[in-house]
């Protein structure tokens, strides 16, 4: 994203003291810059990992050259995941078909590759399932930056889906998600920023740009919600990250 263009590496280097283990950033394969950003940074940080799709907002410039992009991408070992990939009926940046078409490509791809997905959906759960449905996609992934439904988050756990907090899980008028949060098992539960958006309180309206190390924000929250220490919800969501990415994780090797 634009936005960290003038202190990319900073912001790296915030998240890792804050206690962030390691970062995974969707690259837009519509975009020459993000691409070569995204693959530059993971050259340079070992625990900075990427994912290549086309997001619904941009289903409208898809077409099936992308596929054969996205598949060389998957090539690169940094390279862990199909995504951001999904349907967003909030907003129109691409319309309804259009975003169909993208989402169930990618999804189809992701099959072929056995590889997990990161699915954007906004006002389209029921839809999302379906297509997982349909496609038998047992790959799983994770449900990114949720905010949908109870019925919806078991149905995608049945599929082999992590369900993704944000900043969100923060706000004074989230009650209703944070109640699918206490209900769901730990096991299953990731924590992300979706920077440079969804600053979470109480940075919320203080600073423009949420970034990584902010994500101890909603990790507090979800502590909280569980009854346990925010050191426990770090040590659960770092090992749910590896384990829905099949990243060897690092604090499980054994040192020589």
């Amino acid at each position: 994203m634009d936005d960290f263009d003038p202190d990319r590496d900073e912001v790296i280097g915030r998240a890792y003291q804050a206690g962030v283990r390691a970062i995974l950033c969707p690259m837009d394969v519509t975009s020459l810059k993000s691409i070569q950003t995204t693959l530059e940074m993971g050259s340079r940080h070992p625990h900075v990992y990427s994912a290549a799709g086309v997001h619904p907002h941009q289903a409208k410039l898809f077409n099936p050259d992308f596929l054969s992009r996205i598949k060389e991408f998957a090539r690169d070992k940094n390279v862990v995941a199909i995504g951001e990939i999904g349907l967003d009926f909030h907003y129109d940046f691409s319309s309804p078909d259009e975003q169909r078409a993208a989402f169930r490509a990618q999804l189809a791809l992701a099959k072929d590759l056995r590889y997990p997905a990161i699915i954007h959906s906004r006002n389209a759960g029921r839809e999302i399932a379906a297509a997982v449905r349909e496609e038998y996609f047992y790959s799983g992934g994770v449900l990114h930056c949720f905010t949908e439904d109870w019925e919806f988050a078991k149905t995608m756990l049945d599929w082999n889906f992590f369900i993704s907090f944000s900043g969100i899980l923060t706000f004074a008028n989230a009650q209703p998600l944070r109640d699918i949060a206490q209900m769901l098992p730990l096991s299953k539960i990731l924590i992300e920023t979706d920077s440079p958006y969804l600053t979470p309180a109480p940075f919320r309206g203080i600073k423009k740009r949420n970034e990584p190390a902010l994500v101890i924000e909603t990790a507090r929250v979800l502590a909280d919600l569980k009854k346990v220490s925010v050191a426990e919800i770090a040590q659960a969501t770092t090992k749910n990250f590896y384990r829905a990415f099949r990243i060897p994780d690092p604090g499980s090797q054994p040192h020589i």
